[in-house]
């Protein structure tokens, strides 16, 4: 296949936002390498794309560039790839038998699509209703930023925290909504500014219809303090 059309049938692939499924896809090996060393090894694609495009990596002002980006690729942008960075979610039992829905809202957003390694900035609006056991408030904030940080599609990010919350609260009543810009649609293609992604994924209770619009109701409630 020639550059010309594999660069035409990624780009529609882009452009239909096409997923792979649920969980990142990730090889097996993907973890052999430590840090230092795909810093290393990124730091040498950069200073490559770099020089390809014509720029003159002795200048002052991008000389360090290599060594910035690949750092950032690795501890921060994409450290969520790593199982060992993901946050550990403290629990407690829910002894003064709060059994109403709990809302986290307008959590700050920052992942980076995997179609056009772009940013996507938004925020996350999460609900659950405890079976028992309930977990601290900064922590749903880390789990949000925990699955933001990879290349991510926004569907596939909603799923996974509400997946992660289920598991670590033991209950399927557990909601997530996503309003995000995407920079690949926002700042290239077809450069719209102002349209933003709405996703959402609703388990156990919050598919019930009265239960979600209870929910939706709450994220529309002013908060400016």
């Amino acid at each position: 296949m020639d550059l010309e059309k594999e660069l035409k049938i990624s780009e529609e692939m882009g452009i239909d936002h096409s997923g792979s499924s649920q969980d990142t896809p990730l090889r097996d090996d993907a973890f052999e390498m430590s840090d230092l060393e795909k810093i290393a090894s990124i730091k040498g694609d950069v200073q490559n794309i770099m020089q390809t495009l014509g720029l003159d990596l002795t200048d002052d002002s991008l000389k360090g560039t290599p060594n910035r980006v690949a750092k950032m690729f690795v501890q921060e942008i994409f450290g969520g790839l790593h199982p060992d960075r993901k946050p550990k979610a403290s629990t407690f039992i829910n002894k003064y038998k709060y059994n109403e829905m709990l809302v986290e809202k307008n959590i700050t957003l920052y992942s980076t699509c995997e179609h056009h390694l772009l940013p996507i900035v938004g925020k996350a609006h999460i609900a659950y209703i405890s079976k028992g056991t309930v977990v601290g408030l900064s922590k749903m904030n880390r789990i949000v930023d925990y699955f933001a940080k990879r290349p991510q599609v926004q569907e596939r990010l909603t799923m996974q925290i509400v997946k992660e919350l289920q598991d670590v609260l033991g209950t399927k009543d557990v909601a997530c909504v996503i309003d995000a810009k995407h920079l690949c649609v926002n700042s290239r293609g077809i450069r719209d500014i102002d349209s933003s992604t709405v996703t959402s994924e609703y388990g156990g209770a919050f598919k019930e219809e009265s239960v979600r619009r209870e929910f939706l109701d709450y994220i529309k409630l002013d908060t400016t303090f």
